[in-house]
């Protein structure tokens, strides 16, 4: 039987940085039995000129994301900022344009983060894996918690890991200091928050550490590699 059609947004930290992360999710959701595509024309949500107050700029970007996405299929991205950018604040974008504003509504319950989907669309909350020796530790990312609510989503699927031990970190729900375009406005702030963020990690003795946002992952193994 066919399961639910979906597209891969696959953000511009994974398509420039991490490829590995947009193939991996692909596999994942093939592997769940999704008919997956992948629209080729894909370019950025608009995040960044948005968060920066540039909203005339982000405008193009996500009117070009709303012409690609639109379907009756679902679509799914492996970050929380992009899925609340697409999801909580198109809404804001174009509040000043009705037709735009109805398809941004019109998209938004069809947007999900990756383990959003996985548990909540597709109901799994256990992923077959050969068993792990690791201890890891998870961070929640701002906007994945903030605003799009997910947070036993990506717990339940590392609870289900064989051999997989998840050590709850302190302060786990404190950013980490990238915030896109702040970490480099303020980087000085930025690099406190992180060095912050790093404590905590280290005190938990973990191997890993895991989030659900390829670009708090840069940014945490960024600092954690200058301090090896």
């Amino acid at each position: 039987m066919t399961g639910p059609k979906a597209s891969l947004f696959v953000t511009c930290i994974v398509d420039q940085f991490y490829p590995e992360v947009g193939e991996s999710t692909a596999r994942v959701l093939d592997r769940l039995g999704v008919a997956l595509d992948f629209p080729r024309a894909q370019t950025c949500c608009g995040q960044p000129a948005f968060n920066a107050g540039f909203w005339n700029d982000a405008k193009p970007l996500a009117r070009r994301f709303l012409e690609i996405f639109e379907g009756d299929r679902y679509i799914v991205a492996p970050s929380g900022s992009c899925v609340a950018m697409v999801r909580e604040f198109y809404a804001e974008l174009f509040h000043d344009d009705a037709t735009l504003l109805a398809r941004a509504r019109d998209m938004a319950p069809r947007v999900f983060e990756l383990t959003e989907f996985i548990v909540d669309v597709l109901g799994v909350t256990g992923l077959a894996s050969k068993r792990l020796e690791r201890c890891v530790t998870y961070h929640e990312c701002c906007h994945l918690k903030r605003e799009l609510g997910v947070d036993r989503q990506p717990r339940a699927l590392l609870d289900s890991l064989p051999g997989v031990q998840l050590v709850e970190m302190p302060q786990a729900e404190v950013c980490c200091g990238f915030g896109g375009t702040f970490a480099v406005k303020y980087a000085d702030i930025s690099a406190a928050m992180l060095q912050d963020k790093i404590d905590n990690i280290t005190s938990t003795g973990a191997d890993s550490v895991v989030a659900c946002d390829a670009s708090c992952l840069m940014h945490i193994g960024g600092g954690l590699s200058k301090q090896e």
